[in-house]
């Protein structure tokens, strides 16, 4: 696994759901798919979902700096 993979998956999935969450574009996406009843439930899945990315955006961010310093040291 390369070693930015963890921070691009993090970065672009809190965008992703940011956008989702605080913008109508997947309201009207679900609107126009004739999925309007699960407009209900997004809050439910995609808060978590936008914390779950946020925190592996952290995570990546701090994991990176402590491997490059464990591998200087070996």
């Amino acid at each position: 696994m390369q070693k930015n993979t963890l921070l691009k998956v993090g970065v672009a999935g809190s965008l992703l759901a940011a956008l989702c969450c605080f913008t109508p574009l997947l309201v009207v996406l679900l609107g126009v798919l004739g999925l309007a009843t699960w407009v209900g439930y997004l809050d439910v899945v995609l808060l978590p979902i936008l914390f779950l990315f946020l925190g592996l955006t952290i995570y990546a961010l701090f994991h990176k700096g402590g491997n490059d310093e464990q591998n200087h040291h070996s």
